[in-house]
């Protein structure tokens, strides 16, 4: 299939207009707009590279491993699925992968400070190096976050974008999870606030949000999460909108 992507992907891909308003956004983001787009439409490249981008504190070259994280800077730096409130200074990202979403907070201002939950090992290394030049600003837990508290078998597949707890795949590595509630709660003990929470959990993201306790919800100033089945607990202190496959929750003033 296109770009190694199934056939359901693709087809959701082509009517979701978020996908079109991203062109112009690759175009003056990417500092090698023709390669990078033949590698995400195309599957191509020789990996790994890096993968120039223009952000507003300058260009930054985070290494992609394969074709599949092209999708991710697509979808983060490109589409905007994960675009920060205004003056957001402190970002919870749970899933960070192998630290894409990571940069991109971390290139909208000099102030913004992440913690980071990742509990692959593989993908933690190569975090490290892409958030290298911002060492100080961020802190990572190699953990999983979710609604329960253990250890658990976790999916982990070959290009690192798709593991999770209860993933099935042929390799299965055991990781901790952290339940959602301690994790919000150190990081406020530590900030006092958390303007923004990412979750990509490859399949946790509902049962996450739906275990946070509402106490902890005025301290957080949104959400987003990728899901395909879209949950707001707290229409009264959060309103949503839905926007390619990432529900985004955002306080009511």
């Amino acid at each position: 299939m296109l770009g190694g992507r199934s056939a359901g992907f693709v087809a959701r891909q082509i009517i979701e207009p978020a996908n079109y308003r991203s062109l112009p956004r690759l175009v003056r983001v990417s500092v090698h707009p023709l390669r990078f787009a033949r590698s995400y439409f195309l599957g191509g490249g020789a990996f790994p590279s890096p993968c120039p981008l223009r952000t507003p504190m300058g260009v930054v070259a985070p290494t992609m491993y394969s074709h599949h994280d092209v999708f991710t800077v697509n979808e983060v730096f490109c589409r905007g699925d994960y675009r920060l409130p205004p003056g957001a200074r402190v970002v919870l990202d749970i899933g960070s992968n192998i630290g894409i979403s990571a940069l991109y907070f971390l290139t909208r201002s000099p102030e913004v400070r992440v913690h980071l939950y990742e509990p692959d090992p593989r993908n933690a290394e190569r975090l490290r190096g892409n958030l290298a030049a911002f060492d100080g600003r961020w802190t990572l837990h190699e953990e999983a976050v979710g609604d329960r508290d253990g250890a658990f078998a976790f999916g982990r597949d070959a290009t690192g974008r798709y593991g999770g707890i209860g993933v099935a795949t042929a390799e299965q590595i055991q990781v901790r999870c952290r339940h959602i509630d301690d994790v919000l709660r150190e990081v406020l003990a530590l900030e006092g606030r958390i303007d923004f929470v990412k979750i990509d959990t490859e399949g946790l993201e509902n049962a996450t949000v739906a275990a946070i306790d509402r106490t902890l919800l005025a301290q957080l100033g949104g959400l987003c999460y990728e899901t395909r089945t879209p949950l707001n607990p707290w229409p009264e202190r959060f309103a949503m909108s839905v926007s390619a496959d990432t529900c985004r929750l955002t306080a009511r003033v």
